[in-house]
């Protein structure tokens, strides 16, 4: 049932395992898979400690490096997406890309909200370690009405943020985006349920690619995926923590 196996997550969706057989004792393994988002984590937070750290000490140079990593981090994950066997080199250089931008951005929010990218580096641990939880228990799994549902959510907030960036250029936005009343706060909310929701369908279909045996770069590809809905799902909840915070 290949529509099962969909997801919203551009890196990762039904046809990524296409062609993609491993030959003799050289398969995907989740094992391996869990290892390698471990160290692109890992990267990720060693670049974003970097931009935090230039923010004490070189102010004026932080922008540089948060842009360079956002631009940097967009080629190399549609380099990635694109050309799969090159995932070893892409995903990791990714992940320092993104850790650069992270870093960055919530020193931002840090500055005005003392104490929020902790909180919402906490959250995003626990959110992660939930809906983990939830699916090796089997409690949630990636049903096709599941599936549906999150994929159709994800695309209505991505529909939403396309929208806010085109009224960007005329100088606008969407307001309840930004509001920080009742129902802005609410639907950050939802946001972040919809992020954690596809962590889900990230499980299953690096379940999938096991099963399947593809090849062994694929655990770099599946790891890539998994950091681009992690990086999603933080920037969110940071997102929401200062909608509150600000009230």
């Amino acid at each position: 049932m290949p529509g099962l196996f969909k997801t919203s997550n551009p890196a990762l969706n039904e046809r990524t395992f296409d062609n993609r057989v491993a030959i003799a004792g050289e398969a995907m393994t989740l094992q391996g898979t869990v290892n390698k988002t471990g160290f692109l984590l890992f990267c990720a937070l060693a670049t974003a400690a970097w931009t935090w750290y230039l923010v004490r000490t070189q102010p004026e140079s932080v922008a540089l490096w948060l842009w360079g990593g956002l631009i940097g981090g967009l080629v190399l994950a549609l380099v990635t997406v694109f050309k799969k066997e090159w995932s070893p080199v892409t995903a990791p250089a990714y992940a320092l890309c993104e850790g650069l931008a992270l870093g960055g951005i919530s020193a931002v929010f840090n500055a005005a909200y003392p104490g929020i990218a902790i909180e919402a580096l906490g959250l995003t641990a626990a959110v992660t370690a939930v809906m983990l939880l939830l699916y090796t228990s089997g409690l949630v799994r990636a049903t096709p009405k599941f599936t549906i549902g999150v994929v159709a959510a994800t695309g209505g907030i991505f529909l939403f943020y396309i929208v806010d960036l085109v009224m960007g250029f005329f100088g606008h936005h969407v307001p309840l985006l930004y509001s920080t009343g009742p129902w802005g706060i609410g639907l950050s909310v939802v946001i972040v349920i919809v992020a954690s929701l596809n962590l889900i369908l990230d499980f299953a279909f690096v379940e999938t690619g096991v099963h399947q045996g593809a090849a062994k770069y694929m655990e770099w590809y599946g790891a890539f995926g998994i950091m681009v809905t992690l990086v999603w799902m933080y920037i969110e909840i940071l997102r929401l923590l200062s909608k509150m915070r600000s009230r």
